[in-house]
């Protein structure tokens, strides 16, 4: 009778397994495309470059002028910009072309702008070379600013080594930052946008892409690259 037992239990074993493995496999419900391990490890071909490279590069080289943008650059200044879009315009963006707004942003908004590490460090790698440092915005100038007392403490810049802020302005079709850079004779110049790297590519001095950072107010973010350009890692904060 045990035996009886054991070979009904091992014959039911069987049966069980037999059932089990012949039982469809319930998979989940696709929510997405997916990616694979291959799709996960493509890398856009990006010059990347760090901080200690440029350094590198410019060793042996003399005292230069350099230039930077400043939203999105050395500063994150889409508080300020996106204050006056909702108080000037918060279904456009013709704030941008409010001279009230400037005002308001030259001389009040800057003090809620955060300095970016990335300007922090660049700058301070250019004044230990004995750079000239110039920073040239596309803002609309204004009868005052605060501006340049901003990115000067922000940046810890020394009271004698900082240059007063330059106002190229942004008008269509134009790009008001060449003469600017030229007339500074920059050697290099860094920016966020793609028409920082176009003035550059101008004038054939040396462009370097900085990030901007995702959360900007400034939309759609470049495709930092597509030039070909230095891409400065770790740039967007």
């Amino acid at each position: 009778m045990k035996k009886t037992t054991l070979t009904l239990s091992a014959i039911a074993l069987v049966l069980s397994f037999t059932a089990t493995s012949q039982a469809k496999v319930l998979m989940p419900e696709v929510v997405s495309s997916g990616v694979t391990v291959a799709q996960l490890a493509e890398q856009k071909p990006v010059h990347w470059v760090s901080i200690e490279q440029i350094k590198n590069s410019l060793e042996g080289q003399a005292p230069m002028a350099v230039g930077f943008d400043i939203d999105d650059t050395v500063l994150f200044s889409s508080p300020g910009f996106y204050r006056g879009k909702l108080e000037y315009s918060p279904n456009d963006f013709s704030y941008l072309k409010n001279i009230e707004f400037w005002e308001k942003m030259n001389n009040e908004w800057d003090k809620f702008s955060m300095p970016k590490q990335v300007g922090i460090d660049l700058v301070q790698m250019h004044l230990k070379r004995g750079d000239t440092v110039y920073f040239i915005t596309g803002r609309t100038k204004t009868k005052t600013e605060t501006v340049t007392k901003y990115v000067q403490e922000g940046l810890g810049i020394p009271a004698d080594k900082m240059n007063p802020i330059i106002f190229a302005g942004d008008e269509p079709g134009q790009n008001n930052k060449v003469s600017w850079m030229r007339d500074h004779k920059l050697k290099i110049y860094y920016g966020d946008a793609d028409a920082d790297i176009a003035a550059a590519r101008e004038l054939n001095i040396r462009g370097i892409r900085i990030l901007r950072a995702a959360n900007s107010s400034y939309q759609p973010l470049p495709k930092a690259g597509q030039f070909g350009e230095e891409v400065v890692i770790n740039s967007e904060y």
